[in-house]
């Protein structure tokens, strides 16, 4: 028998059974077992497939949060890179903040901008610049984001990766393991460029991760070089 104390709660509050789960599947199972096993028991069997919908929805709900939490701190990521790359007055202050603030906010470990141009990658001018800034042959850009493959070029490309060389991230290409490569467009008359980030975690950047927001961050960087370029 329930104490009397204990009885007269749950009938002051009864909430507190139909609020336990567990408690309410032990008091079903003592009914079905009551009834015996000639009689079956349609409400407890909706009862189950409702709580399985109910369990379902409530995964959906949690996964749906964290998607939403996710995509706010990617944009709030990006809106601090933004607001950083905006800041310097000169190209080369321009591009050590691409290499520090930049790349801190957006938590990659090296970030390269690529150039193609038919002039000397090792002239003084260009090499002081620092190794944020790679300057490649006409033809770079398709070559490396394709894979030497005949394939449309999508403007932001995610992929895990293995440089096969240290061309492009110099000492850090042995340890580079995913890149986001985003096809920059600097004018008619202008050869392509690429922003490059690389990142030592593989999962970093995946090709099933969404793209939206490094396109916008790529169009927003593509009209500030179009006005250093000018």
């Amino acid at each position: 028998m329930i104490d009397q104390d204990t009885r007269d709660r749950l009938l002051a509050e009864p909430e507190m059974i139909l609020e336990d789960r567990d408690l309410m599947n032990a008091l079903i199972g003592a009914n079905e077992r009551l009834m015996g096993s000639n009689i079956i028991d349609l409400r407890g069997i909706a009862m189950e497939r409702l709580e399985g919908r109910l369990d379902r929805l409530e995964d959906t709900h949690r996964t749906v949060i964290a998607a939403a939490y996710e995509n706010l701190a990617g944009t709030n990521q990006i809106h601090r890179a933004i607001l950083q790359m905006l800041d310097p007055l000169s190209f080369e202050d321009f591009l050590k903040t691409l290499a520090d603030d930049v790349a801190q906010s957006l938590r990659v470990d090296c970030v390269r901008l690529v150039l193609e141009s038919i002039q000397n990658a090792e002239e003084p001018a260009l090499r002081k610049l620092g190794d944020v800034l790679f300057v490649a042959e006409p033809g770079f850009v398709g070559e490396y984001i394709s894979g030497g493959r005949n394939i449309p070029l999508r403007p932001v490309v995610l992929r895990q990766v293995m440089p096969s060389s240290d061309a492009l991230y110099g000492e850090r290409a042995g340890w580079v393991r995913s890149e986001a490569l985003m096809k920059l467009d600097f004018g008619k008359g202008r050869l392509p460029g690429m922003l490059v980030l690389g990142a030592e975690d593989p999962h970093l950047f995946k090709s099933t991760h969404g793209t939206d927001l490094l396109a916008f961050f790529a169009g927003v960087f593509e009209r500030t070089m179009r006005r250093w370029l000018s």
